[in-house]
């Protein structure tokens, strides 16, 4: 039962997270209510096996549910919800393909290891996890073991249906994270036998060390590529079908991904739409300080700050009503004004500044009897023996609860949106004194509160805020919406929208190599019916109107060209390859000008550029100021060059070198075998980590996400 309040210090309202729970449950099971009922669905595909949308759904739900116990919030925002779609996809894809390859090899993780990683607690999962110890952060075995004894014995003990829920929670959670473990157990397992079979030794340290350490100084004469004008290099068909031949493997893509033009407006507030705004909120701020009942009214405002009645710390607040408050006399209106920052009309009412602490310790006995009734008589009768001296601890056991005391932060309520038995909650505990008792009824139960302790007095503010970001009115949208639905009916190709977007007002964008895993088209919110067509469609078809974003953004899309999984065509890289034929073909030229010219002809050529550079290392590319270029080569032929020594043309990056060796030295550092060789082996499991990769391509890997979510 310890362990369990410790846990639940992370969100000490008790009705915010019956609450809470009750969104998951609905959220989770939202989309198969709307799935139409009809043969398995299937979201992707990897070695041959289907993945189906239901199971993706299950793994999406229990991770969801992790996270938000972990953050100790109520929903994922779109972001993190997109985030952990991909991040679940990926852990699925990634278990499955290390499953088949340890299955190959006998690899396994027995219980035994699991459990001993646990007792060492050092594993970075079991930091993820409340079982911590609140004075060192460390994980603590002996938390655990005490939850899963408590969670085993659930059934025989007398507990409250919002603390079975909670343990239920809890018991989910540690499953979730002890299969996690023995996952990343095996993937460890592998990564390390594919690491241990680069070996690291004493040459290769030697080696390591000499490219770091040994540095060398040169004078540089460069006849940089841009000498040469473009227009005297010709560069045929068969030049690129050999350069394209030669890097074919480059050019390989394992996903089909498409190519897409398409128009996104974004709908935008009118003059009018402002003055209109600006009226109302005026009358709003006229209204203010004679309204009895501040929350309803605020709410009746469409306010973007929420109003509790609580006093607050200034930093809650939006940045310019907190710049503000201490300028506003208490019971003066301020207002209304405009702020640039987030485009809004503002005004506001200060009722008040006090002193309160910003932490609050107390304990509380929870009271649930079979009615109402019989709930208030053993309500007042704890209530009352309280009172009377009896033992708090002792009480809460009696009624299978621990008693034990938490903290309550301003961060647990501040901004929030607070219902009322919530906010009753939250004023009993700020209003209270040192070891004063509350019998307070919230709903159908009864809390017994004592407050033991207050921290961090701060000055805070209670205020009634009113904010409201310019929007478009409806008739904006329409006029947007008719403007563009007539432009989208008048131009059904893409040659007509290439052709007419822009004389229509509308800017053309455009988009390569879209892929059906990022989830939204153009960055706009909520365009997965946009998506699933971008990937339905065939070369040259135009979308529909699509109504995207938060209701503010309209889109068309054109289809343009569908690149298939496999090798990319050869014109769509002969732009690129072009360049890099364009750079060797005045490479020749320059090699051949200045064969058997020494360093000081080379420097004193018409377009020669020189420079010194100092300290070039084997492992590391090198500068070169004078061409504005890294150049890699030249560490490479640095550290073989011999002191007063002019080496042979040297073809770069960005122009032909020729390198006067002037110095060599090695630095201060000391030769140690063992560090090198142990940098060695880290660099080798950083390279057998991409492993992943070479196996998702075998896989054949089909992620068909998309459809459903």
């Amino acid at each position: 039962m310890a362990t369990l309040q410790k846990i639940r210090s992370k969100g000490p309202l008790l009705v915010i997270v019956i609450g809470l729970a009750l969104f998951a449950f609905i959220a989770g099971d939202a989309w198969k209510a709307i799935q139409p009922h009809q043969g398995r669905q299937d979201v992707g595909e990897i070695n041959g096996e289907a993945i189906s949308a239901e199971e993706y759904q299950n793994l999406l739900d229990e991770y969801t549910e992790v996270v938000k116990m972990s953050q100790n919030v109520s929903a994922l925002n779109d972001d993190q919800l997109t985030y952990a779609k991909d991040q679940v996809w990926q852990t699925y894809i990634n278990n499955k393909l290390i499953e088949s390859e340890a299955e190959k090899l006998g690899l396994t993780v027995s219980d035994a290891e699991i459990q001993s990683v646990i007792e060492e607690g050092s594993h970075p999962l079991l930091m993820q996890t409340p079982f911590r110890n609140p004075q060192t952060g460390a994980f603590d075995k002996d938390m655990l073991k005490k939850f899963l004894v408590d969670y085993a014995n659930m059934a025989n003990m007398q507990l409250p249906a919002q603390y079975v829920e909670y343990y239920q929670q809890m018991g989910t959670f540690w499953n979730f994270i002890e299969k996690s473990l023995k996952q990343s157990l095996l993937a460890e397992k592998y990564q390390n036998l594919l690491a241990k079979s680069l070996i690291s030794n004493p040459v290769s340290a030697e080696d390591a060390f000499a490219a770091r350490t040994q540095q060398t100084d040169v004078l540089i004469a460069a006849i940089p590529y841009s000498s040469i004008a473009d227009s005297t290099i010709t560069i045929t068909n068969d030049d690129i079908k050999a350069l394209y031949k030669e890097r074919k493997e480059t050019y390989k893509q394992p996903i089909e991904t498409r190519n897409i033009k398409y128009i996104d407006v974004l709908v935008s507030p009118s003059t009018q739409d402002r003055s209109d705004l600006l009226a109302e909120v005026t009358e709003y701020a006229n209204q203010l300080a004679e309204a009895e009942d501040k929350a309803a009214f605020i709410r009746s405002t469409g306010s973007t700050v929420p109003f509790t009645g609580i006093a607050i710390n200034k930093t809650v607040f939006p940045t310019d009503i907190a710049a503000r408050i201490d300028s506003v006399t208490v019971g003066e209106v301020y207002g209304p004004y405009y702020n640039q920052a987030d485009d809004s009309y503002n005004a506001m009412l200060v009722l008040g500044k006090e002193t309160l602490a910003d932490s609050i310790q107390f304990r509380q006995i929870q009271v649930i009897a079979e009615n109402t009734e019989k709930t208030v008589a053993l309500a007042d009768s704890i209530y009352t023996a309280l009172k009377g001296g009896a033992d708090f601890v002792e009480l809460a056991q009696k009624y299978g609860q621990t008693g034990e005391s938490t903290w309550l932060t301003a961060a647990n309520y501040e901004g929030a949106s607070l219902d009322a038995d919530n906010l009753k909650y939250i004023q009993t505990i700020v209003k209270s004194n040192k070891n004063e008792y509350t019998n307070l009824q919230i709903g159908q139960a009864n809390v017994i509160l004592q407050v033991l302790d207050k921290k961090a007095l701060k000055e805070k503010y209670n205020v009634a805020a009113i904010k409201r970001p310019v929007e478009f009115s409806k008739e904006t949208y329409n006029k947007a919406y008719n403007d563009f639905s007539q432009f989208v009916a008048q131009n059904t190709t893409l040659d007509q929208l290439v052709e007419n977007a822009e004389e229509s007002g509308y800017r053309l964008l455009e988009r390569a190599d879209f892929r059906n895993d990022e989830h939204m088209v153009g960055g706009v919110r909520n365009t997965r019916e946009a998506l699933k067509w971008v990937f339905e469609a065939e070369e040259g078809e135009v979308s529909p109107l699509y109504e995207c974003g938060e209701n503010n953004h309209l889109m068309v899309i054109a289809l343009e060209k569908i690149n298939p999984a496999g090798y990319r065509n050869i014109n769509t890289v002969a732009d690129m390859l072009r360049l890099d034929i364009l750079k060797d073909k005045k490479a020749e030229k320059i090699l051949a000008e200045i064969n058997n010219a020494n360093f000081d002809q080379v420097k004193a050529m018409e377009n020669a550029v020189s420079d010194t550079v100092k300290h070039i290392t084997f492992s590391a590319p090198a500068y070169i100021s004078a061409t504005h270029a890294s150049e890699p080569v030249i560490g490479a032929f640095a550290s073989k060059a011999e002191v007063n020594k002019t080496s042979a043309p040297i073809k770069g990056n960005s122009a032909v070198y020729v390198l006067q060796t002037i110095n060599k030295e090695n630095n201060a550092e000391e030769f140690n075998a063992k560090q090198e060789e142990t940098t060695l082996s880290s660099m080798a499991s950083r390279y057998a980590s991409s492993f992943i990769n070479d196996l998702y391509e075998k896989a054949n890997v089909k992620d068909n996400r998309y459809i459903y979510f």
